[in-house]
């Protein structure tokens, strides 16, 4: 028992340190990227600079720059959430007599953030294309404020359903088929490519939340990471989740009838 109380107040110490960093890190960016400043949008929004490259700076660049922002980024969001499910593969490996457990454990976070840094890399194609969209047809650009609010209002829907319930369990639980993922390093990162998918699915609601509330938004990020670790690791995770379904509900209605009431008042002026 003791032995098992140093690996993981060693784990947690490790992830501790991570956790700051990423944090620390993401802050900073996003800092950089506000002293940029936005570009105004017909429709009485602003759009931030993360989507399109700087002053002299490449497609390819902005492209390398945004998928770094964004996986250092999500260790800061996730990891709190991911530790515990750490914690539980490392018993496992125990339970199997494997060694090289902190290696493995490492393998597990590195196929857990891969995923998300593949992510990132749609995110990113995808987010430059509407952005570029925007800025070519003013029409688009002013239903945008209602789009965010349609966004709300479909991922507090989501929280509701089904299939959120299943997916929240899933993540609380180790994988039927843990045991056989313990076998070695390319086992290991499979098993952690399996959690990133699962997870990734899990919070799809919230992440296009982050996304079109401004995917450097410091409150909007710390929301986001609230909301996620709390329905995860909560013993009343799928109350917290329809709790926060019912929050996003409301917020998206309130941000359709401003987005709508500003568009009436502009059309009247």
């Amino acid at each position: 028992m003791s032995s098992v109380r140093t690996s993981h107040a060693a784990l947690f110490a490790a992830s501790a340190l991570l956790f700051a960093a990423s944090a620390v890190t993401t802050v900073m960016w996003s800092l950089s990227m506000s002293s940029m400043g936005e570009m105004p949008m017909p429709g009485g929004w602003s759009m931030s600079m993360t989507w399109m490259p700087t002053c002299g700076e490449t497609w390819l660049g902005a492209a390398a720059s945004f998928v770094g922002m964004w996986t250092v980024m999500m260790v800061a969001m996730m990891l709190p959430s991911l530790v515990p499910m750490l914690m539980r593969y490392r018993e496992a490996i125990r339970s199997a007599s494997r060694r090289h457990e902190e290696w493995l454990t490492a393998l597990v976070g590195v196929g857990y953030f891969a995923v998300w840094t593949a992510l990132g890399v749609a995110v990113f194609a995808l987010g430059s294309a509407v952005a570029s969209a925007e800025m070519r047809i003013p029409a688009l650009a002013r239903i945008v404020p209602v789009a965010v609010g349609s966004v709300a209002l479909a991922a507090g829907a989501l929280q509701f359903t089904a299939w959120k319930a299943r997916q929240l369990a899933c993540c609380k639980m180790m994988s039927p088929h843990c045991h056989e993922r313990i076998g070695g390093s390319g086992a290991a990162l499979r098993h952690g490519l399996h959690l990133g998918l699962r997870c990734s699915n899990c919070c799809i609601g919230l992440t296009a939340l982050l996304l079109v509330a401004g995917v450097m938004n410091l409150g909007a990020m710390a929301l986001v990471t609230v909301a996620i670790t709390a329905e995860r690791l909560s013993p009343v995770g799928e109350r917290i989740a329809r709790g926060i379904g019912a929050v996003l509900l409301l917020a998206g209605v309130l941000l359709i009838a401003r987005a709508t009431g500003f568009s009436a008042f502009a059309s009247f002026e």
